[in-house]
């Protein structure tokens, strides 16, 4: 099994190498069939995003991990590597098993680790639902569709059911998206447009899923009587 992640990480690092190459092949495509100013509104889009995802790490799990008085620098130093991964190669399962050694060695019991990360990786993508739900106003808005808030808020709900057990490659997101366009009202072809930028979104949202995965588990560490997780005043 070791010999067999070791090449795993080396497919993963070829893939690192190349990856600036792909982000930069899919935007110059997308520059030449849709003009300078298409590229304008994708940068926008992709500016929303990470600001989304900032104010929900900032305004939802923060606010979490204080409540469970999960310690924050040892988890802030047990997911650096594992959500660095994650950012690097846009793929969740790629920074899977670092994630799972990481909080352990953080002091969250293997059984635990062991359940709920890889759970997690099907049910809790928070990252992912972000970028659905901008993703299908961004559709919406490019093909001249009003949408009422009810309706905005049915698609959300539709693209959250819809993104359970989305696959933890990279681009996952987007094939949920042009294949429930259709079924939602949404035209399909302003989501081919996405695929620009889709690389550098991939990135963030799936930091944002390892980090909510991680910190489930070491809030649940958090709630077990017999934890090996520090409190606050005993963390180094």
């Amino acid at each position: 099994m070791a010999s067999l992640a070791e090449v795993m990480f080396k497919f993963t690092n070829v893939v690192m190498l190349f990856a600036p190459l792909g982000v930069g092949g899919a935007m110059a495509y997308t520059v030449a069939h849709s003009g300078l100013g298409m590229l304008g509104h994708l940068v926008t889009l992709l500016a929303t995003l990470y600001v989304a995802l900032v104010v929900f790490l900032l305004a939802v799990l923060l606010p979490v991990a204080l409540l469970a008085r999960v310690p924050l620098k040892p988890f802030l130093q047990a997911v650096a590597e594992p959500s660095s991964i994650a950012f690097a190669t846009s793929s969740s399962e790629a920074a899977l098993p670092r994630a799972m050694e990481s909080m352990e060695a953080m002091g969250v019991p293997r059984s635990i680790v062991a359940f709920v990360i890889p759970l997690g990786y099907s049910f809790n993508l928070t990252g992912t639902t972000l970028y659905l739900a901008l993703a299908a106003i961004f559709v919406a808005q490019s093909s001249g569709q009003h949408l009422s808030l009810g309706q905005q808020l049915f698609i959300m709900l539709a693209l959250m059911l819809a993104s359970k057990g989305v696959a933890g490659v990279s681009r996952g997101a987007i094939v949920v998206l042009l294949g429930m366009a259709p079924a939602l009202g949404l035209s399909a072809a302003p989501v081919f447009v996405l695929f620009g930028i889709d690389p550098l979104m991939d990135m963030g949202r799936t930091a944002v899923n390892v980090i909510g995965n991680c910190l489930a588990a070491a809030v649940i560490a958090r709630w077990e009587p017999a934890t090996a997780v520090p409190t606050p005043q005993t963390a180094g």
